[in-house]
């Protein structure tokens, strides 16, 4: 499994609310991505955007990443974007209390659920 955290400045008339509804806009069209488990999209005050994408091998990955989606980004946000992959070992899952290592049967049950405050 690999996580791919992806970051781009953001043009200055590209704020919170223009992200959020791209971001809105553009969610469901990553549905049947090949190997993509999860996408977030993120955003930061300091004037950067992207997204942390887990997937199921780093193939799907690069290839995602090297295709229209790329054009894409250059398109609206007028640079290209920084990728950095990692091999992602272990999973917590919250709520749950869920610990999955990829590549293992199934998760386990590490620890107890943290009762609200």
């Amino acid at each position: 499994m690999i996580t791919a955290i992806v970051r781009y400045p953001l043009p200055p008339h590209i704020g919170r609310a223009e992200c959020l509804a791209h971001y809105k806009r553009i969610a469901p069209d990553f549905g049947p991505v090949p190997g993509l488990i999860r996408k977030q999209f993120i955003w930061g005050e300091h004037g950067l955007a992207g997204g942390v994408y887990q997937w199921t091998d780093i193939e799907s990955a690069r290839h995602f990443y090297s295709g229209p989606w790329l054009d894409g980004i250059r398109a609206r946000y007028g640079a290209d974007p920084e990728i950095e992959y990692f091999e992602t070992l272990v999973i917590t899952e919250n709520p749950g209390g869920f610990v999955t290592v990829p590549g293992e049967d199934a998760p386990t049950a590490a620890f107890a659920a943290v009762p609200a405050l």
